[in-house]
């Protein structure tokens, strides 16, 4: 989601420069500097820019350069005409010298140049639009290498998931008799007190039961599939969002996997896992 752009376009009397900054955001997030000159035209590029970079802080620029002579500014000279005659009046009241810069002074007074605000003419109307066209497909295509070289990270690391998932299984099966084993020894040490043999066996089976990760081993390799799938999902089908829901959902199956575990060698596989899904949703905020 990160990227920049810029565009450049000229019309007969300006030259426009703009340039667009975006970086991560859940939504969009659009803040625009445009001169007078052209603010008119903010709310239709606006639109135009919402639809095609759909998510992000985003920053847009603009700088206008002038090739041809055309000033603005204007001395308002009946203004400064009654500002000399207010000062003179104003000395002569007080028995004050007269400014020895009178430029200096009246040109510092508010209003003393006016702007007349021209209407945007149609070629630079078009050179407006068409260098913002051009820094929105600068950032688009930035944005398309960032994600071709992060779609290679979340196939790595999903990969790296299912590996440690698929290792989980030896260790799953030993802990069964080492946990029945161990409880055995510690009622064996309770030598005043008696207990039912069946009924042990009985809870024994629904202790190991509880245990058991069938469930969560089956629904995390969903999951890991499932965001596979959504990534090859074609471009600008905001994927990130729900690979962002995705990622949520293998980390509760991983959390539930590691308070059964009951084993410190299932601990250190699911540790690694959680390593591998954080490094995942800190990349998923840069996916749209």
């Amino acid at each position: 989601m990160t990227g920049f752009g810029r565009g450049i376009a000229a019309s007969p009397s300006k030259k426009i420069t703009i340039e667009l900054k975006s970086l991560n955001s859940k939504q969009l997030d659009l803040s625009m500097r445009v001169p007078p000159y052209f603010r008119e035209l903010e709310v239709t590029m606006r639109g135009e820019l919402a639809r095609k970079l759909q998510r992000g802080k985003i920053e847009l620029s603009v700088t206008v350069e002038n090739i041809v002579s055309d000033c603005p500014a204007i001395v308002n000279t009946e203004v400064l005409r009654q500002y000399k005659t207010q000062i003179e009046g104003l000395a002569a009241d007080l028995s004050l010298p007269a400014p020895a810069d009178w430029y200096a002074v009246l040109l510092r007074l508010p209003d003393a140049l006016k702007t007349e605000l021209k209407m945007v003419d149609d070629t630079d109307e078009e050179a407006f639009r068409q260098a913002c066209r051009t820094a929105a497909d600068a950032l688009t295509g930035f944005r398309t290498t960032e994600g071709e070289r992060l779609y290679d990270f979340f196939v790595r690391k999903i990969d790296n998931i299912a590996t440690l998932l698929d290792q989980v299984e030896p260790f799953e099966q030993a802990r069964i008799p080492r946990i029945r084993q161990r409880l055995e020894e510690q009622l064996d040490k309770l030598d005043s007190v008696e207990y039912d043999r069946g009924r042990l066996e009985q809870e024994l089976v629904f202790y190991i039961e509880k245990l058991d990760v069938t469930e969560e081993k089956t629904r995390l390799r969903s999951h890991l599939n499932y965001f596979l799938d959504t990534l090859r999902l074609p471009v600008d089908s905001g994927q990130g969002k729900q690979l962002g829901f995705i990622a949520q959902e293998m980390g509760r199956e991983i959390n539930t996997l590691g308070s059964k575990a009951n084993d410190a060698d299932m601990q250190k596989l699911v540790v690694r896992m959680k390593d591998e899904l954080e490094q995942i949703k800190e990349q998923v905020l840069n996916v749209l």
